[in-house]
């Protein structure tokens, strides 16, 4: 009987997230996966496994979860205090846990999702080659609920021999490099992306990060046909304010993409909370 992580506390929003499922944009399907894919990789090795493990993705928390085997767990992401075993654990380090340990998860302090991978990686049955959940198209494991079971895999490898990782620094105001996307000549004032400060708005979730800010005026109102979204395309609706799509964004959309974050800032917006600064750096800039 293979071993399970029972869940006591869900907290608002906790997922089952892996590397994702991309290339299937041409089905309709979005990529999804973890949202700080740099957080969740570093959780998988400092347990010891494999890049594509899944592991959970805990929006502020707090969470609390009881590990029916004994092994290793690694908690990354946000800053939040840990306790495993009823004892104080550092973070973004590597923790053996007994059978029967509980791991509690405080609410996070700084940044906004956290992840919790464990030696075997979770093992929910994949769909489509990845076992993340996607809160857009509903595909693969439900949200994690508070009384959830969840299956945990066999250890592959050894915990990393590290006592703890550095992370960069959470919290203050990010700064977001684009390059200017195939819809910027129809706005009169696309600059003023690059040149305003623009707050996370609370309705932002797994889908997209949307923002408040300096409006963004089309000069040129006709209606576009649907068109393909890719990961971190900057999009203004009828409004003028901007949002970025994140890992579980829509694969085609009808409004005009002013522009595209590099991906290697997207863990950033991952952390960010409502009401941060954003700001965004042109490729001239």
């Amino acid at each position: 009987m293979s071993a399970e992580l029972r869940i006591e506390v869900a907290g608002p929003l906790t997922s089952v997230q892996d590397r994702g499922r991309p290339g299937y944009a041409h089905l309709g399907v979005p990529r999804s996966g973890a949202l700080d894919r740099p957080a969740l990789d570093l959780g998988n090795r400092l347990v010891g496994n494999p890049p594509d493990a899944a592991g959970l993705e805990i929006t502020l928390g707090p969470f609390t979860a009881v590990a029916e085997r004994a092994g290793t767990i690694a908690v990354t992401g946000a800053a939040a205090a840990l306790r495993v075993g009823g004892r104080p654990a550092p973070v973004n380090a590597p923790v053996p846990v007994r059978a029967g340990d509980r791991i509690e998860v405080g609410r996070a302090v700084a940044g906004l999702r956290l992840y919790l991978a464990i030696s075997g990686g979770l093992t929910p049955d994949p769909v489509l080659g990845s076992r993340s959940t996607d809160m857009l198209s509903l595909l693969g494991p439900p949200a994690v609920r508070s009384g959830d079971r969840l299956p945990v895999g066999q250890p592959a490898g050894d915990p990393a021999a590290v006592d703890v990782a550095p992370r960069p620094v959470l919290g203050g105001p990010i700064v977001l490099r684009v390059a200017w996307g195939p819809r910027a000549d129809l706005f009169r004032d696309a600059g003023r992306l690059a040149s305003g400060e623009y707050t996370i708005r609370s309705e932002s979730n797994r889908v997209g990060a949307r923002l408040d800010g300096p409006a963004l005026t089309r000069a040129d109102t006709a209606e576009l046909p649907s068109e393909g979204i890719v990961l971190g395309a900057v999009q203004v609706p009828a409004s003028g304010q901007p949002l970025v799509f994140l890992a579980d964004h829509p694969t085609t959309g009808g409004y005009p993409v002013v522009a595209v974050v590099h991906p290697a800032d997207l863990p950033l917006l991952a952390q960010a909370r409502p009401g941060d600064s954003v700001r965004f750096r042109g490729p001239q800039q």
